[in-house]
């Protein structure tokens, strides 16, 4: 289980992303109102106005899925679950909180959950 200089450091990592994901998703809604704004000539523009807001809001959708999934893992340091599998209860290995800040499965959880999701989507 990571110590408590680990977790603050982990902590420091979660709530700079966490920030820099809010002034994306800001930058973001702001560059969907300038392209909501723009003047339209023809079907060609359009198209690339259309294919530039679809792209936007899908970076917008995932930062914020990313975003609620740094919240919980606040959440988790501050109640004292953090680095625990969701799924299996271990703790998780340092290296994977150390690449993953805001992962809630171990290794071999998080393979088996894939796997599961791979199924729901045939």
């Amino acid at each position: 289980m990571p110590n408590r200089i680990q977790i603050e450091e982990l902590n420091k990592i979660l709530t700079q992303r966490r920030e820099d994901i809010l002034t994306s998703i800001n930058s973001t809604r702001n560059n969907i109102d300038d392209l909501k704004s723009q003047e339209i000539n023809d079907e060609l523009d359009y198209a690339e106005l259309a294919s530039d807001s679809f792209t936007e809001g899908m970076i917008a959708n995932h930062q914020i899925a990313e975003l609620n999934q740094i919240d919980e893992s606040l959440k988790k340091i501050k109640d004292g679950s953090y680095g625990i599998c969701d799924m299996c209860g271990v703790t998780i290995p340092l290296g994977r909180l150390k690449a993953k800040p805001f992962a809630k499965f171990c290794t071999e959880c998080r393979t088996a959950f894939e796997k599961e999701e791979a199924k729901k989507s045939k």
